[in-house]
């Protein structure tokens, strides 16, 4: 089916659009740089050896059977989580 009217136009929707970003670029604006902020937990976590040195205690207190759960700082750690 063919449409032919007297309000037919060279009208290319997406033309302006594509011309949208070349104006941006064109002005110029001043963009604040990144930052990472790093806490001091994080950094503690990233230390390996004093990690390994802390696993290493658990996995030898659960071998010789001398963990003990705290129930009290695991329920409040549960309910932390859900409240969150």
């Amino acid at each position: 089916m063919k449409i032919n009217g007297p309000n037919q136009s060279n009208f290319n929707a997406y033309k302006n659009q594509t011309q949208l970003p070349n104006k941006e670029a064109k002005t110029s604006h001043t963009f604040k740089p990144d930052q990472l902020e790093i806490s001091d937990k994080a950094l503690k976590m990233q230390q390996k050896d004093a990690r390994q040195a802390y696993v290493n205690e658990i996995k030898q207190q659960v071998d010789n059977g001398e963990y003990k759960v705290n129930e009290q700082e695991t329920a409040k750690k549960i309910l932390n989580f859900w409240k969150a």
